[in-house]
């Protein structure tokens, strides 16, 4: 089984630039997978700017959901997945299940999500490929003033937990420094 690490943290603290190097020093072949949509022209921009900082031979695919299925194929042809990132993947998830006036099937998207992760985790496990997983920490701010932020919040918090239950190694980003959460010790069940 391959090794996965696990990289959290803020809104630019540092986490998909480190991500990027860890793939570059690993080497051999990389798979990156973007999770973001291009849904308006600000988030375009920046998934350009993304495209360019990455090494051309790296393989990209954009994949907003269902990744098991989009990539379990491709495993055996890598030696390493960098997915970026967990914050957008939760995102796109709940938005299937959101109607237009912003309110969210809680139960729907719990469903959906739990789904998500564990088919991901599960072709993780099944590969020897190393994986490197992005995602934000949106737990240590407000609390949301409004249902659909409330809903993702929590359901971002439950993801980012398994993720780090099932990670070799989790390392925390702060103003661009890294902190591994693992070599402190600490653990929390429940």
């Amino acid at each position: 089984m391959g090794k996965l690490t696990f990289l959290i943290g803020g809104a630019r603290s540092g986490k998909s630039t480190y991500a990027e190097k860890m793939a570059s020093k690993h080497g051999g072949r990389v798979l990156y997978i973007a999770t973001a949509q291009a849904l308006d022209p600000e988030m375009a921009e920046r998934i350009e700017k993304h495209k360019e900082q990455r090494p051309e031979s790296w393989q990209t695919r954009e994949i907003p959901y269902d990744i098991a299925a989009a990539i379990q194929d491709e495993l055996g042809q890598t030696d390493i997945v960098l997915l970026d990132c967990l914050t957008m993947l939760v995102s796109n998830l709940i938005l299937t299940v959101t109607d237009k006036e912003f309110e969210p099937d809680e139960t729907r998207a719990a469903k959906i999500v739990d789904e998500e992760i564990k088919a991901m985790l599960d072709v993780f496990h099944q590969s020897d490929t190393d994986w490197i997983i992005v995602s934000n920490e949106v737990g240590m701010g407000l609390v949301p003033p409004y249902p659909l932020g409330r809903v993702y919040r929590d359901l971002l918090g439950w993801t980012n937990r398994k993720v780090a239950e099932a990670a070799d190694e989790v390392l925390l980003l702060v103003a661009g420094m890294m902190l591994p959460l693992h070599e402190l010790g600490i653990s929390f069940e429940g």
